[in-house]
């Protein structure tokens, strides 16, 4: 695969955790409580769909990085399991923009 793109879509892959990492905070910290405490299920709604795609554009592209990239060969399952713990696509984009 040609380095440009793999860059793009590796920087494309950290942009893509940061956000998704901070959709399950917001969801877990501020949306859920709420949800609970007030009986209003509003942010959990609105940020539901974002944080699905999100999550769901994460998974893909850590496919698609599997096949032309040997660091996340090598992490694979880790970065899979990044996606549900909370604050865990953070770690996973801060060690990307060490090794970029």
């Amino acid at each position: 695969m040609h380095k440009s793109y793999l860059m793009t879509t590796i920087q494309i892959f950290r942009i893509i955790a940061f956000l998704e990492g901070l959709s399950y905070v917001l969801l877990l910290v501020v949306a859920v409580p709420i949800k609970y405490l007030n009986d209003d299920p509003t942010l959990v709604k609105a940020l539901g769909m974002p944080h699905g795609l999100l999550f769901m554009g994460y998974i893909a592209l850590s496919v698609i990085l599997r096949s032309e990239n040997q660091w996340f060969k090598t992490n694979f399952f880790k970065i899979l399991i990044a996606a549900v713990i909370p604050f865990g696509t953070f770690v996973i984009e801060k060690k990307l923009r060490k090794i970029l």
